[in-house]
Formats: structure tokens, sequence, C-alpha cells
């Protein structure tokens, strides 16, 4: 997890900064993939539709938060406070994170003669993204915690984990509201928080390890009956 919280740290960092210095070839790139997706939304308008009401409400960060939120809720229920905090507080800070990027950046979106749908704010890194990222591998993550024994729905959670994340990059992109590099961004810096916090909660756990439950002392022996003895 350590390595993965760094490949995905320094990647994000690169990403960022050859956004913010306007490398030519990322932006040829990000052009030549969003003008060939929008021609794809423009000329398949039903196409276009069924991926608005997946990004703008399936996976739309909101949804993704309230996601969130519910994982929290659920955890504090069931006595997890510490993991409960760690989740509210990731989410928390990603979306911090996000806006102070977006307003530093300040990246512009594409703009098309013919838009097919629209979206506020700059465009690095895709919120849509990033969010998705965070709350998808936040959840896998408390789920894994929580089962002792391998569970029967967790390919289904983890399968569906992974095509909401890449599914709402691409619908992004498709729906020409975002550069490719945005949304790649989005994944960086969103699987680098949720690795970041793993390895934070695991120091936490050494560090100030929960007390154990107190022991409930035995019942006291009941008196020996002196019946059927030998005087």
């Amino acid at each position: 997890m350590r390595s993965s919280a760094v490949v995905s740290g320094v990647l994000a960092v690169l990403c960022l900064l050859l956004v913010a210095g306007e490398w030519p070839p990322l932006l040829s790139f990000d052009r030549a993939v969003a003008e060939a997706l929008h021609r794809s939304a423009v000329g398949r308008p039903e196409v276009t539709a069924f991926a608005r009401v997946f990004s703008d409400w399936v996976w739309d960060p909101l949804t993704m938060r309230a996601l969130a939120a519910a994982v929290v809720i659920a955890l504090w229920w069931r006595g997890e406070r510490r993991r409960a905090a760690w989740v509210a507080v990731t989410t928390v800070v990603a979306l911090g994170i996000q806006h102070f990027l977006k307003a530093a950046v300040g990246r512009e979106r594409p703009v098309w003669p013919d838009p097919v749908d629209s979206a506020r704010f700059a465009a690095f890194p895709s919120g849509h993204a990033m969010a998705a990222t965070v709350t998808c591998g936040l959840l896998l993550w408390v789920l894994a915690l929580s089962g002792r024994e391998p569970w029967r729905g967790w390919g289904t959670v983890a399968g569906l984990s992974v095509v909401s994340v890449l599914g709402v990059g691409w619908t992004r992109v498709y729906l020409g509201v975002h550069w490719p590099s945005d949304v790649i961004g989005g994944w960086l810096l969103g699987w680098c928080l949720v690795a970041s916090a793993v390895l934070a909660y695991r120091w936490s756990e050494r560090r100030f390890p929960r007390p154990l439950p107190r022991s409930v002392p035995p019942p006291p022996a009941a008196p020996r009956s002196r019946m059927g003895e030998k005087e």
C-alpha cells in the first residue's frame, strides 16, 4: 500500500505540473481524444442520453458523498468510531483538495459549438473521477476490514466499483465537459488519498490501539455438596 500511495502521488504531481505548464504533447493528446469522443456524442444522441443519466445522477459527486455518509453512519452505529471518522475525514479532505486545485490551476473546460452537456467550475481535476475513486476505494477498504471470511458479494462490489470509476471518467470526456488529463488527474489524486488514508489508519492502530473489552468475571463456584461423602 505504501508503494501504491507513493507511485500514485508522484504521477498525480507530474500530471498536475504538465497540465499547469500546458505541455504541448499533453494538450494535443487531450484535444484529439476530446474531439473524437465529442463527434461520437453529437452523432449518437441515444448513447449521449444514457451517459448523461449515469454521469449526472448515478455517478454524480453528490451521490458518491451520500454513499460515503451512509458508510460513516453504518460504521458509527456498529461502534467502529475510528473507521467512521477516517472515512468522513478522507472524504472531506478530498473535497477540499479538489476545490483548491481547481481554483489554483484554473483550467478552462472544453468549449464546443454544439455542446451536449454543461458543467461548472474549473476543469482540473475532475471532481466526478476523484469522488468516485475516493468513495469506492474507501468502501472496498471498509468491507475488507469488516469481513473475517471472504464475502460472496465481494466480487460484485469490486466489479461495480471498477465500472463506476472507469465509467464516470469516460462519460465526463464523452460528454465534452472534461479533458482526458482532468480525469486521469482525478483518478490519481483520489487513489493517492485512499492509499494514504489506509496507511495512516494502520499507523494509528499501532500507535493508539483500542482497549480490549473488559472480561466478565466467571460466576462463583457453587458450594460442594457433602451428601454421600463418607464420615
